[in-house]
């Protein structure tokens, strides 16, 4: 913040450092992308989504919340989120297909920026009768998460062969949809848990930081499917959100 001189510390610029961090994550990780290094380019959109989850927090633990870090956090958001992880699956496995690959690339591409809109204008107007409960569509970053889950698989499993062109574009063109869909999903920074029950849940924190570290992609396609689990449990009769925000 600002003092009486116009002066502010400089640790509050720290959430806008780690944003610009997050988006050079992001371009070099569409660099390795192109050079067919696909393994870091992925560590890299994963760097990024971790910089994006805690800038924020910062910001607003800091007191150094401004109009132009949330604008930093959107276009970072579209790049780490929307840009590099349909580049990179381009990369990958959709250049065979030439002209429908690069579609299937735009369309999620779109849908993300148009995500990220909306959530930009529900958040300016304020609504206070929006569920905090729920998100409407996928978030972005569990947007790229879900585009990436066939990396993943094939990380995990590198003698199964990958996923057919046809069926990659198609799955990327409806991950793109549920962004700009109506369809609930939890907003797990609104879950409450009891104060006797928070030690197992730093336990299960530690635990799931080790996974990571140990058995990154079999940890991250599990999480993955276990996303698209709540999901398809959000979508339960009684539970949709009055308005949407995300």
């Amino acid at each position: 913040m600002p003092g009486q001189k116009g002066e502010m510390q400089l640790v509050q610029l720290l959430p806008n450092f780690m944003t610009i961090a997050a988006i050079c994550a992001g371009l070099t990780a569409i660099r390795f992308g192109f050079q067919a290094d696909f393994e870091r380019a992925v560590r890299l959109i994963l760097l990024a989504a971790v910089l994006d989850g805690l800038d924020g927090r910062i910001a607003r633990m800091l007191k150094s919340e401004s109009k132009i870090g949330a604008e930093l956090d959107s276009l970072a958001d579209f790049l780490n989120f929307g840009v590099a992880p349909a580049l990179i699956v381009h990369v990958w496995a959709l250049q065979e297909w030439r002209g429908a690959g690069w579609m299937a690339v735009l369309v999620y591409a779109i849908c993300c920026v148009l995500r990220l809109a909306r959530f930009n204008v529900t958040s300016k107007e304020g609504d206070e009768a929006a569920d905090k409960g729920f998100f409407v569509g996928i978030p972005s970053p569990a947007g790229a998460l879900l585009v990436m889950l066939p990396m993943f698989v094939s990380f995990l499993f590198p003698d199964l062969p990958k996923m057919p062109v046809e069926l990659l574009g198609g799955y990327i063109v409806v991950v793109g949809l549920l962004m700009i869909s109506n369809i609930p999903t939890y907003s797990f920074k609104t879950i409450a848990i009891s104060r006797r029950n928070a030690k197992f849940v730093v336990l299960g924190f530690v635990l799931l930081i080790a996974a990571l570290l140990t058995y990154l992609w079999a940890t991250l396609t599990l999480l993955s499917f276990g996303y698209a689990a709540t999901v398809i449990w959000a979508l339960r009769p009684g539970q949709r959100p009055k308005r949407g925000q995300g």
